[in-house]
């Protein structure tokens, strides 16, 4: 597939400076709560800037969680929002973005799994109401599941670290200015 091709099948919606989102594939005025339908319904789509042509898809995306935060049963707690909001700006913010995004992209594929099994049980799909039901049931097990995996990753993750600190104190060990603390953990106890 060419990139021009690709940029075809991203519907364009635009962003005047009165606020309001124009949809160019229907060529109509929309609301947020349509761009919402275009996610649900997993529909390409970018949202530039009418004025700039600047992309502020991300933008219009953060609008719509600032609203479901708002109005609905909220997904984040307090807590999770200021450890995130305290990621920005450190040396480790391209990592959690990125350990989100693999997170997030793992429970789909453990919620499409658990459809698609749902679907070769029952022999069609699960409609919403026995989907709400099994979820009540299975929550905790998935939770828990989730804890463990969480568990692991940070296990993983702190393995690493040491490994990759090892290998730092042993490449600057050979220099002068090597840390005289790090030497101290490593002498055999008399």
């Amino acid at each position: 597939m060419t990139q021009d091709s690709a940029a075809e099948t991203v519907r364009l919606i635009k962003k005047y400076p009165n606020r309001r989102l124009y949809d160019t594939c229907t060529s109509s005025y929309i609301t947020l709560a349509d761009v919402k339908q275009l996610v649900m319904a997993n529909e390409s789509f970018a949202v530039v800037d009418a004025k700039t042509n600047d992309d502020i898809t991300r933008s219009i995306l953060l609008q719509i969680i600032l609203e479901e935060e708002s109005a609905n049963v909220p997904m984040f707690s307090a807590e999770v929002l200021s450890n995130i909001i305290r990621f920005y700006g450190s040396a480790m913010q391209g990592v959690m973005g990125s350990y989100l995004e693999q997170n997030i992209q793992a429970f789909i594929e453990i919620q499409e799994r658990l459809l698609a099994q749902s679907k070769h049980v029952y022999g069609k799909p699960v409609g919403p109401e026995a989907w709400a039901q099994f979820m009540t049931v299975q929550t905790p097990m998935i939770q828990k599941m989730m804890n463990s995996y969480a568990e692991q990753s940070q296990k993983m993750f702190t393995q690493v670290q040491d490994q990759m600190q090892d290998q730092v104190y042993g490449l600057f060990s050979a220099f002068p200015f090597a840390s005289p603390a790090k030497e101290k953990t490593h002498k055999p106890k008399e």
